[in-house]
């Protein structure tokens, strides 16, 4: 089913100059924020404690920080994962909280906190060492530079060279922006945050394939047509299709967003964010930045060799 009964006319490439200064100003202002800021690193990549705890009624998770706060942990973070009755308390590490030496005594203490709200259970303890967090951050990191290598790779040997550094360079992008929210908003990032990261990969190429599949489709049925004309029809065409794609998708995660609780906001903002720069980024990253490089009909289509007509 097609959004648009007819192909629309819309010049996008006219704008490629004004949305490329955006581009830079919002990296720019993500990087400087990201140096500044730094990133609210999660346990999960800078060790803590867990504390899983469940209630006989829903909880009341003001009282609960305040509790926790007057026996000594003013850093931690208290959140409902799962129903209203389970709790997850965040602890900092031990190094952010010298008076803390020993973990059995960070939970013992957390327990005589909780004791004052009537119902609490004691579920769980989790403890993850900075070692592991230290290792966690590389690998996480490591996983999106293969993704990135892999996919300039991959689109190198489907299509060309220049359409492999515009979509190298988009995917660049989208992450860079969403660290940058995060780091502004100092929202915490964790292993789910970083997911959500990989997942925008996948889906900002996936639009890009989509876009550069029709620009060679219409090189070889548009033979007079250059190359950005070319580049506006095969945005144009598959407009439809990422008009309904991004709408479908961002349903999906507004209500993870406003339903899926605390523990998936990170999540669920990443992706949200990523759904539209990733959109905005096939088109005015990936596709300008190809043109820019000199993207001609003789890139995709091979010429047909001459015939030696001598006897």
């Amino acid at each position: 089913m097609e959004f648009f009964k007819h192909n629309t006319t819309i010049n996008f490439m006219a704008q490629r100059k004004w949305a490329a200064m955006l581009s830079v100003i919002l990296c720019v202002f993500s990087l400087v924020v990201l140096t500044i800021n730094g990133l609210n690193w999660g346990l999960d990549f800078t060790g803590g404690t867990q504390i899983q705890v469940s209630y006989s009624q829903a909880a009341d998770l003001v009282q609960i920080h305040d509790n926790l706060e007057k026996a000594g942990f003013p850093e931690a973070v208290v959140i409902s994962y799962g129903t209203s009755k389970d709790v997850l308390i965040s602890l900092v590490p031990k190094e952010k909280n010298p008076e803390m030496t020993d973990e059995k005594a960070q939970t013992a203490m957390v327990k005589q906190a909780l004791a004052a709200l009537p119902g609490a259970k004691l579920d769980q303890v989790n403890y993850i060492g900075p070692q592991v967090g230290q290792e966690m951050t590389s690998k996480g990191f490591l996983a999106i530079l293969v993704a990135l290598l892999g996919t300039m790779v991959y689109i190198a040997f489907r299509f060309d060279m220049r359409f492999a550094i515009g979509s190298t360079v988009a995917l660049v992008h989208d992450p860079i922006i969403i660290l940058g929210v995060f780091s502004f908003c100092h929202i915490e990032f964790n292993l789910i945050s970083l997911a959500a990261v990989l997942t925008v990969i996948g889906y900002s190429l996936n639009d890009t394939i989509v876009i550069f599949d029709r620009v060679r489709e219409n090189f070889r049925k548009f033979r007079k047509a250059d190359a950005l004309e070319i580049m506006n029809q095969s945005i144009n065409q598959t407009l439809s299709r990422t008009i309904m794609t991004s709408a479908l998708t961002l349903t999906v995660v507004f209500a993870l967003f406003f339903l899926g609780g605390s523990l998936l906001h990170g999540f669920a903002l990443a992706l949200i964010i990523g759904i539209v720069v990733g959109t905005y980024s096939s088109i005015y990253v990936a596709g300008s930045l190809t043109i820019a490089l000199g993207l001609t009909r003789q890139h995709l289509i091979a010429l047909p060799k001459e015939v030696d007509e001598r006897p």
